[in-house]
């Protein structure tokens, strides 16, 4: 296994999402690996969680990861929400992403999970994609 591409991987994704056209028209520039202090924008996306396991092979080291990107939002109804899951959707699946350390062999989706946070307003989608990384053998 290798988790060496995990941070490469984790800024390219934040690199495709903040530079892509159609997701900043509907969130700016709301887009965030750790929360800011203070008050948050209305509509925004969290890159969260991740899960990676072994997938290394004869060819060289790799691991499978499962990466979860966050759409919350505090305005009524899922609509705003599914639009801007929608945009990340598209974005990564336009072309492949370019990793400083090692290489993207495979990108998906995997699942949704949508849901109200709390007795709030408050309304959050949970993406999670399917990444493979590889690395030459040594």
């Amino acid at each position: 296994m290798s988790y060496g591409p995990s941070s490469a991987l984790q800024s390219a994704i934040y690199d495709r999402l903040s530079t892509d056209a159609a997701l900043t028209a509907l969130i700016g520039d709301a887009i965030y690996d750790a929360l800011p202090e203070g008050p948050l924008p209305p509509l925004y996306v969290v890159l969260g969680p991740e899960d990676a396991r072994a997938a290394s092979d004869q060819t060289g080291r790799g691991a499978w990861h499962r990466v979860i990107l966050s759409v919350v939002t505090d305005g009524a109804g899922f609509q705003p929400a599914k639009e801007v899951a929608g945009a990340i959707n598209d974005a990564l699946a336009a072309t492949p992403l370019s990793l400083t350390r090692g290489a993207v062999s495979h990108l998906s989706f995997y699942r949704a999970k949508a849901r109200r946070v709390g007795t709030a307003d408050i309304r959050r989608i949970d993406l999670t994609f399917r990444v493979r990384t590889d690395e030459a053998a040594a």
